[in-house]
C-alpha cells in the first residue's frame, strides 16, 4: 500500500514538544561562498535536534495498551533525548539503547529528561540489536530512530516549514544522513509540493551508507562507521528511507572530518552557536557543492541554499579537535623542516626571515657538527603560501622540507623532534587509524608477535573519530612475511613510513 506522505506530514503532531525553527541568513558565509546560505536551525530545538518531532509524532499514534506498556529505542544520543522527552510529555516509560561510544552529554542529558539509559556496544547497529532483544524480554513498543513511516513524518514537517518559510526560489536543500528519516520526509514533502527543488544529501566518507546504497541499487551494510559524526555513524540506512532516497533524493555528497570541523566554525561566527559535528553535515555539503561546481561551464553562484543544522549536542571536550580540524581544512598552518648550518647567526637569520609571521610550533635540537633540523609551524593565509615560505628559505641558503601536508609529521613528529637513539637499529615506521574506541588499542597491541620489539610508539587522544599511532618495530627478517600477514589482518588503514624524510630527519 502507498503511503501518503504529504498528508501525514500535514497532519503531524509535533507542536507540542517542537517549535517551527528559524530560517536565518547566514550573512557571513554567504559571502564567503558567493550565495545566499539559509540555516534551518533545528539546533534550537528544546532537545538540540529535530529528532523530537519524528519521536513524539510516532508515541502519539500508539495505543493506550502501547503507552501503558512503554516505550525502546536505540540511538546514538538524538533521537533518545527526543524520546525522553516525549515520553515525559506523555506520562510514559522510556527505556533507550545507547552505544558505549555516544557523548557523555547526550547520555546524560537522556537521563535527565527521564530515559532509563543502557549503554550497549560500538555502534548504533549493535545498540540496535540489543534493544530489540530487550523489547522482547520486556514487551516494550520500539519506536524507530529513522525506518517508521510515523516518525518520518514527523521529520518530515521540517521540509514543510522550510517551504513556508522561504517562498522564493531554492535551488537546493542540504540534508545530513545517518539512517535517512529526515531527508526521506524533507525530500517527500519538497518533492511533492516543489519538485524543482534539488534534495542533497550529506554523509561523511566514512560513514556514507546511503550513498553506497544509492550506487549500488540496494541497501548496502558497512562494516564500519566513523564516529566523529557520531549522530549519523550508521552502518545501515532504513528499508523504508532507502525506498523514498532512490525517489526523491537528487544526490549525496561526501565531506571528510576537516570539511565538518570548518563548517562547525563557519555557523559559530555567523550565529555564535556550536553545532555537533551530524549537525554542521549540511553546511558542509552545501560548500562542498559550491566548490565543485567553480570552473566549470554551471558555476552555482546568486542561489538560495538551505542547509539544515541537524543538531548542537556536542561533547565540550572535543572542542579542542575540532578547532585544530577547522584550521587544516582551511590550510591556516604550514610546517616545515628546515636544516640549519651549525654557524654562528644561523638561528637568528631563519628568525628574520620568518619576519613577523605567527609561529604556531618551534622545536630544535642540536644534531651534529655540522648541521641541525628545526621543525617550524607557521600560520598562513592562502592555501598555496606555504610552497612560497619554502622556496624563500631556500632562496637563502636553509634546505626545506615543505611539510604542510605530511600526516607523519602534522601528527606525531613534532611531537617527537629529538627522539634519535642508537639502538633503533633496523628500525620499521609504520603509521595507523584505528577506531577510537574502548579495547581498540589493546586488540591493535594483542595481535602483535610478542618476539617483536617496540622501538617507537607515539599516541596522543585527539577528541577524534579514529584514533592515530606511530610505532617503530624491529621485526626479525625471517618474520617479514608473518609481519605483513599482521598488517593485513588488523583491519587498521596503515602507512610505511621507513622511507619518509622527515623520519629521517629527525627520529632515524
Amino acid at each position: 500500500m502507498t503511503i501518503d506522505y504529504l498528508q501525514k506530514i500535514l497532519t503531524a503532531r509535533v507542536y507540542d514538544v517542537a517549535v517551527e525553527s528559524p530560517l536565518e541568513l547566514a550573512p557571513t558565509l554567504s559571502q564567503k561562498i558567493d550565495n545566499q546560505i539559509y540555516l534551518k536551525r533545528e539546533d534550537i530545538q528544546a532537545v538540540f535536534s529535530f529528532k523530537l518531532r519524528g519521536a513524539y509524532n510516532k508515541m502519539t499514534s500508539l495505543t493506550p495498551a502501547q503507552m501503558k506498556r512503554g516505550v525502546i529505542c536505540a540511538s546514538a544520543g538524538n533521537h533518545a533525548q527526543g524520546l525522553a522527552l516525549s515520553a515525559a510529555k506523555l506520562g510514559c516509560r522510556a527505556v533507550i539503547v545507547m552505544p558505549t561510544t555516544t557523548p557523555q552529554v547526550k547520555v546524560d542529558a537522556t537521563r535527565a529528561r527521564g530515559g532509563e539509559v543502557v549503554l550497549f556496544g560500538d555502534s548504533y547497529t549493535d545498540a540496535y540489536n540489543h534493544a530489540l532483544t530487550l523489547q522482547k524480554k520486556h514487551k516494550l513498543t520500539f519506536v524507530h530512530p529513522f525506518d517508521d513511516p510515523e516518525v518520518i513524518a514527523g521529520q518530515g514537517t521540517v521540509g514543510m516549514e522550510i517551504l513556508r518559510q522561504h517562498a522564493e526560489p531554492i535551488h537546493a536543500i542540504f540534508v545530513p544522513i545517518g539512517g535517512g528519516g529526515l531527508i526521506a520526509g524533507v525530500a517527500a514533502y519538497v518533492k511533492a509540493v516543489r519538485p524543482e527543488i534539488k534534495i542533497i544529501g550529506v554523509q561523511t566518507v566514512d560513514s556514507d551508507s546511503m550513498a553506497r546504497s544509492l550506487k549500488a541499487g540496494r541497501r548496502v551494510t558497512l562494516g564500519d562507521v566513523g564516529l566523529f559524526a557520531d549522530g549519523t555513524a550508521v552502518k545501515l540506512v532504513g528499508e523504508e528511507t532507502f525506498r523514498l532516497a532512490k525517489l526523491y533524493v537528487d544526490e549525496v555528497i561526501l565531506v571528510d572530518t576537516a570539511a565538518v570541523s570548518t563548517a562547525i566554525k563557519d555557523v559559530f561566527q555567523d550565529t555564535r552557536s556550536i553545532l555537533e559535528p551530524s549537525g554542521a553535515l549540511a553546511v558542509a555539503g552545501a560548500k562542498a557543492y559550491v566548490e565543485r561546481a567553480k570552473g566549470t561551464r554551471k558555476p552555482i553562484k546568486n542561489q538560495a541554499l538551505v542547509a539544515i543544522t541537524s543538531g548542537a549536542n556536542m561533547n565540550f571536550d572535543r572542542l579542542g579537535f575540532v578547532s585544530e580540524m577547522a584550521d587544516l581544512g582551511q590550510s591556516r598552518e604550514a610546517v616545515f623542516a628546515v636544516t640549519l648550518p651549525e654557524e654562528r647567526g644561523s638561528f637568528r637569520r631563519l628568525c628574520e626571515l620568518i619576519g613577523d609571521r605567527n609561529v604556531t610550533e618551534f622545536n630544535y635540537r642540536i644534531s651534529d657538527e655540522n648541521a641541525a633540523h628545526v621543525f617550524v609551524g607557521l600560520q598562513t593565509a592562502t592555501q598555496n603560501e606555504s610552497t612560497q615560505i619554502a622556496k624563500n628559505f631556500d632562496k637563502h641558503g636553509f634546505k626545506t622540507l615543505d611539510l604542510t601536508h605530511d600526516e607523519l609529521a602534522k601528527i606525531h613528529i613534532r611531537h617527537l623532534v629529538g627522539g634519535k637513539s642508537p639502538l633503533a637499529k633496523n628500525e620499521l615506521l609504520y603509521r595507523f587509524e584505528f577506531p577510537e574506541r574502548p579495547g581498540a588499542l589493546m586488540r591493535f597491541l594483542n595481535s602483535m608477535a610478542p618476539n617483536w620489539n617496540i622501538s617507537l610508539f607515539h599516541y596522543r587522544s585527539q577528541g577524534g573519530d579514529v584514533g592515530k599511532i606511530l610505532i617503530g618495530l624491529q621485526v626479525p627478517k625471517n618474520e617479514m612475511k608473518v609481519f605483513r600477514s599482521f598488517l593485513d589482518g588488523l583491519g587498521y588503514r596503515y602507512w610505511n613510513e621507513s622511507d619518509n624524510p622527515v623520519y629521517k630527519l629527525f627520529l632515524g
